[in-house]
C-alpha cells in the first residue's frame, strides 16, 4: 500500500497560550514550560525512525521541532504551509477583548462559521483546510513507505483530525489539542486516517529525565 506514516505535534506552551492571547501568525517563542514540554516529547520519540521533520517556520513550532530533530538525529525543514491560521487584527488580543470590540465576528467565530475571514488579512476555516490538506499531501507524497513528523499549531492539529475522521468544519470539537501531544496519522492517496490521538504520557510528572531538571 502507498502510505506515509505521520507523527503530528502541536508546539509547546508560550506565554500567550498561558494568558489566553490569540497568536496566529504572530511569532511568539516558547516559555519555560513549553521548552520543557518540547524536550519531553523529543525524549519520548527518540527511538522513532523519521525520514524528515517538517515544521511551521514560526518559532514556537520551530523550537519544538529542533528538540525532536536533535533527539532523533533527523533533518529538519521549515514549512510555512504548516503555519497557524491567520487571525488578522485579532492577534495579540484575548477572546474577551475580541467579543467586546467585534461582537458579530466573535459570534460567527464561536459558531465556527467556515466563511468568516478576520479583519486585517485573516484566514477562513475553508482557506485553512485547503492549505493544510494541500501541504500534507505534498509532503506525504515525498515519503511514501516512510515516517515523517509535522510540527505545527492547534488550528492545524484540529484540521488534521477533521480530515482524518471526515468531520465537518462546523462540528463541535470533542478532541484535545494539548501542547506537544503526540498524534499519529496515516496518509494514502485516498487521504488521511487516524491511528492515535492525544498521547500525553510523556507530560506526566517525572516523565522528564533528571538530567533536564
Amino acid at each position: 500500500m502507498d502510505a506515509t506514516r505521520i507523527i503530528a505535534i502541536r508546539h509547546g506552551e508560550t506565554s500567550w497560550n498561558a494568558t489566553g492571547r490569540i497568536q496566529g501568525h504572530t511569532d511568539i517563542p516558547l516559555n519555560a514550560t513549553g521548552q520543557a514540554q518540547a524536550q519531553q516529547a523529543a525524549q519520548a520519540l527518540a527511538d522513532e525512525t523519521l525520514a524528515a521533520i517538517y515544521s511551521s517556520d514560526l518559532q514556537r513550532a520551530w523550537q519544538t521541532a529542533q528538540a525532536l530533530a536533535t533527539s532523533t538525529q533527523t533533518a529538519l525543514h521549515p514549512e510555512p504551509g504548516l503555519r497557524e491560521r491567520c487571525f488578522g487584527v485579532f492577534e495579540g488580543r484575548t477572546f474577551a477583548e475580541v467579543a467586546q470590540s467585534h461582537p458579530e465576528d466573535s459570534h460567527r467565530w464561536r459558531k465556527r462559521d467556515p466563511h468568516l475571514v478576520f479583519p486585517g488579512g485573516g484566514e477562513s476555516l475553508l482557506q485553512l483546510r485547503e492549505r493544510i490538506a494541500a501541504t500534507v499531501q505534498r509532503l506525504a507524497q515525498q515519503h511514501v513507505g516512510e515516517q515523517i513528523a509535522l510540527i505545527a499549531h492547534g488550528g492545524v492539529m484540529d484540521i488534521l483530525y477533521r480530515l482524518a475522521t471526515q468531520q465537518d468544519l462546523q462540528a463541535p470539537r470533542t478532541w484535545a489539542l494539548t501542547n506537544t501531544a503526540i498524534n499519529r496519522l496515516l496518509w494514502t492517496p485516498q487521504g488521511l486516517s487516524l491511528v492515535g490521538w492525544g498521547d500525553v504520557r510523556h507530560l506526566a510528572p517525572g516523565a522528564l529525565e533528571e538530567s533536564f531538571s
